[in-house]
């Protein structure tokens, strides 16, 4: 098999795949609500709501959790509720500083392995629990965790990145799957300091001006995370599947949908690639220039001189929150 055929059918199952579809989701809901405007200080799209305040912003955001994951891992479940709150602020270029949650459950039995699960995430992260919703009479499971940051007043957000900026993506390897979903833990059992410390890095990038825009890998995968950075910014991009930094014994098909505890993207000139890949892998983190971005608003993944369009936003939006202009 020629690497094209094999390229386009990674392009067709990322576009059509689960992760896509969700987060198409998206678009409706922004339409609805009139959150489209351009003019705000601080547009709708983001990891997190961001409100100026004062000498910088205040960073809100939330996570719902699907049924059957919460009813099948529990713990890791209420584990998650801190932990893609906190890679949110931190994608933002922000600190957390309280979370809250949202729990239904069909008794206090199927209720205490979630919170053990969100006690553990909020001691792990340094971030406390300071209130929310219980109600423990219900027919299944349901969690939901928001948080609130705080940014100075440089953000690194999903509308800055520019044509010819370096795409870098940064990943903590040193984890496993928990089987039999695509989520990779390098979070539980780690050292906690050395989590909170690798947090750190993002809000450092942006306070030392090494970047301009950052997104956190969610359930979209890498290259859909990519996706909606390219989308938000109104730019395209060339993205290198070789030099996407992977476990040897992961097969790439499977990495590429995998939603890690720790990964993001970062978007920067690329005189400043070596500055910000070197930082973190001081902390152990592999981390690589990715591919490039570009005026053509057309997302393609590429396999040596081989290219397959994931998506081409100038034909149809994904989340609908990108620049036009």
């Amino acid at each position: 098999m020629t690497a094209l055929p094999r390229l386009a059918d990674i392009a067709r199952s990322l576009r059509e795949g689960r992760g896509l579809a969700h987060k198409r989701d998206i678009d409706a809901v922004i339409g609805r609500l009139g959150l489209s405007g351009r003019d705000a200080a601080v547009p709708a799209g983001d990891d997190c709501a961001a409100i100026p305040d004062g000498d910088g912003h205040l960073l809100l955001a939330i996570e719902g959790f699907l049924d059957g994951f919460v009813a099948a891992d529990p713990y890791f479940a209420g584990f998650c509720g801190v932990m893609v709150n906190v890679s949110d602020i931190a994608a933002m270029g922000g600190r957390p500083i309280a979370v809250v949650d949202a729990l239904w459950s069909r008794g206090q039995d199927f209720a205490d392995p979630v919170l053990a699960g969100l006690k553990a995430g909020a001691e792990t992260f340094g971030v406390p629990v300071v209130g929310g919703h219980t109600n423990t009479r219900t027919d299944t499971e349901h969690l939901a965790v928001a948080i609130l940051g705080r940014a100075g007043r440089t953000l690194l957000t999903s509308f800055d990145a520019r044509p010819g900026d370096a795409l870098i993506a940064a990943i903590d390897l040193r984890g496993r799957f928990r089987e039999p979903y695509p989520y990779w833990d390098a979070a539980t059992g780690a050292p906690p300091e050395r989590l909170r410390g690798d947090l750190a890095m993002l809000p450092g990038l942006a306070e030392d001006g090494l970047a301009r825009a950052a997104k956190d890998v969610s359930m979209a995968g890498l290259v859909g995370t990519a996706l909606m950075l390219m989308e938000c910014s109104g730019v395209g991009g060339r993205i290198v599947l070789d030099a996407v930094p992977r476990p040897a014994h992961v097969a790439m098909e499977r990495w590429l949908t995998a939603f890690p505890s720790y990964g993001y993207l970062v978007a920067t000139p690329p005189a400043l690639t070596e500055a910000v890949t070197a930082r973190f892998e001081a902390r152990g983190i592999a981390a690589a220039r990715i591919g490039t971005l570009d005026a053509s608003r057309v997302a393609r993944v590429a396999d040596g001189a081989e290219e397959a369009v994931v998506w081409d936003f100038r034909a149809s939006p994904l989340i609908g929150c990108g620049r036009t202009e």
